[in-house]
């Protein structure tokens, strides 16, 4: 338990001194002004192409902004914030065995467990602020400007984006026991997570798959029920818990 909690202050203090923690916070607080900042300029950008298009003879309808549209800009704009933490995290355990830096304190006698277990924690707890942080500015402003209350299932989507995070965050740590390069381990989870769009194209099988979990943004508009996820999110916590084991497994008795 000492070598966990040691190793986990070391890996929080790595994060905060190379800018890491401060970078990912800032995109997504950037993406959280973003979703009620686009909702409140769509009015006036619908009104500058209706002057455009007036003169090819469409008319556009008046568009009306709620708190409904920031919540859609919301889902629209997390995929690419989720992408950034994908990419910038990647590398948390291969980065540290091409330094070097992992393997002098493993030969010293640290457990390599506790290096799955604590960067695992660390990575959960800047995802869990991350999220938490984009998801309450949104609400705020969606708040005070509108009323969150045409918005379905807030609670819930943010449950089940929060657990699809995690899920990927144990698939660094799987990937990682094959990938030597903190590039390849970022391409593999850049493929993972873009490959679930053209997934979904495909009628019947992206229900079935992990993935699915991020399309819950369709319930705040109503188009679904919660029931839908009840496989997916049991699914994807035993999923979580598999992708640890197994890399903790499979570190233990790799050579480095």
């Amino acid at each position: 338990m000492k070598q966990l909690i040691a190793f986990t202050k070391k890996e929080s203090l790595e994060i905060v001194r190379n800018s890491k923690l401060l970078i990912i916070g800032i995109v997504f607080i950037i993406v959280g002004i973003m979703n009620p900042a686009i909702a409140m300029l769509t009015p006036k950008l619908m009104e500058l192409m209706s002057e455009q298009l007036e003169g090819a003879g469409i008319v556009l309808d008046e568009v009306t902004v709620n708190a409904l549209t920031s919540w859609q800009q919301y889902f629209k704009n997390l995929p690419m914030a989720v992408l950034v933490f994908l990419l910038m995290f990647s590398g948390i355990l291969v980065g540290e065995l091409q330094k070097g830096t992992l393997i002098n304190m493993l030969t010293k006698g640290l457990n390599r467990s506790k290096v799955v277990i604590s960067k695992f924690i660390i990575l959960t707890i800047v995802w869990s602020l991350c999220l938490s942080v984009c998801f309450g500015i949104t609400y705020g402003y969606n708040s005070y400007f509108w009323d969150n209350s045409i918005a379905k299932h807030l609670g819930f989507t943010f449950i089940c984006t929060y657990i699809g995070g995690i899920w990927l965050i144990s698939l660094i740590f799987v990937v990682s026991m094959f990938i030597k390069s903190s590039t390849g381990v970022a391409s593999v989870m850049a493929v993972i997570f873009l490959g679930k769009d053209l997934i979904q194209m495909i009628p019947g099988i992206s229900k079935y798959l992990p993935t699915f979990i991020f399309e819950c943004g369709k319930l705040v508009d109503g188009a679904g029920k919660t029931s839908d996820y009840n496989r997916v999110i049991i699914e994807i916590l035993i999923l979580t818990v598999v992708n640890i084991i197994a890399a903790i497994y499979i570190f233990n008795r790799k050579n480095i």
